[in-house]
């Protein structure tokens, strides 16, 4: 598809299972997943769950009785934003207000402006359960995943997170409303124009294309991704599984919608920490980006090799002499922190 090309193309359905009484969830199929699957009917027994399909006041009042008090982080985008959670026109300054409230007082602002025409955009965003709603964790689990794996609770009226990426594996799960993902795979990045990566909302760098208007002449290759993109509107008790580094715009639909998620990572060596792996974008960037063209080839050739090779890069050196080429034990986590700390 030419860049200028005014046909815009429509995102395909998301590959979906379905699971009930007769077709329980068999997690078997997560593992080394590398593309995205709506899970319907997931959580489609948890208590939360059956009052949000009951009510809106009832999913609310459930909420507002385990509330322990405690401060969560809670945005507010003004009317004009139409929802979206972003930057100021000339990306000088956030969209948004931010606050520390607990989730009963956000849960009655939300309440307060469902009766207002043009109100403000309002968003409860990634609250530890166990810090403000402890009560939940008991009976809103999903057993396949580690009990170290923690749930954080998003809840908020019209509004839209835009695009951007989870370093980690996710499971989201939808308690109340509606919610429309559109997943891009990590090779459409060059054709989503993301903005700065160390000046973003809540810190997770965000597309600056509006998926809603994809004739913007700013980004032309907007289309191009949208071809690539994957679609699915989930509503209670779905689930949708996204592998880490697909990029992901989430819009909420209802007055009120609500989900918990998990975040994890499928590596079990003591000592290593998801945030390794954005640490290394950024010294990457202090290491790589000024050299001369045709010696930063040189050294991606040499991350290709060490980083991203197979047991060819090893296979020539005796198991006992590998180091910190060899599998990732606490000892070797420890020896590549050091050569790390080193040269900073």
């Amino acid at each position: 598809m030419s860049e200028g090309s005014s046909t815009v193309p429509t995102p395909t359905a998301m590959e979906e299972c379905r699971v009930d009484a007769d077709h329980p969830f068999d997690p078997r199929i997560l593992v080394d997943r590398d593309r995205p699957l709506v899970i319907r009917g997931l959580v489609r027994d948890w208590p939360l769950v059956k009052l949000g399909l009951q009510s809106d006041t009832a999913f609310a009042q459930r909420l507002a009785e385990l509330d322990n008090g405690t401060d969560v982080s809670t945005l507010m985008v003004a009317p004009e934003a139409d929802g979206i959670v972003g930057y100021s026109a000339d990306l000088g300054e956030m969209n948004y207000q931010h606050f520390k409230v607990p989730v009963t007082m956000g849960l009655q602002r939300l309440a307060s402006y469902s009766r207002r025409e043009n109100a403000p955009a309002l968003v409860i965003q990634s609250a530890r359960v166990r810090e403000c709603l402890p009560g939940l964790l008991e009976d809103h689990q999903l057993p396949f995943l580690d009990p170290s794996v923690e749930p954080r609770l998003w809840v908020g009226n019209k509004a839209t997170t835009p695009t951007h990426f989870d370093s980690m594996r996710n499971i989201a799960c939808v308690l109340c409303g509606a919610r429309r993902f559109t997943l891009f795979p990590p090779e459409q990045l060059p054709n989503l124009y993301i903005g700065p990566l160390d000046f973003a909302p809540t810190g997770a760098a965000i597309s600056l294309a509006r998926l809603d208007r994809p004739d913007d002449p700013r980004y032309p290759r907007l289309k191009q991704a949208l071809a690539a993109a994957q679609v699915a509107e989930l509503h209670p008790g779905d689930a949708i599984y996204m592998p880490p580094l697909w990029w992901h715009n989430v819009e909420s639909l209802q007055q009120l919608n609500a989900l918990m998620n998990y975040w994890w990572s499928p590596v079990d060596v003591p000592g290593y920490n998801s945030g390794y792996a954005r640490a290394a974008l950024f010294h990457c960037l202090l290491a790589f980006r000024e050299l001369p063209a045709a010696e930063r080839e040189q050294w991606r050739r040499l991350l290709d090799y060490y980083v991203f090779g197979g047991e060819e890069t090893v296979a020539h050196i005796p198991e006992h002499r590998r180091g910190v080429l060899g599998p990732q034990t606490p000892e070797v986590v420890e020896k590549l922190k050091e050569g790390a700390r080193q040269n900073l």
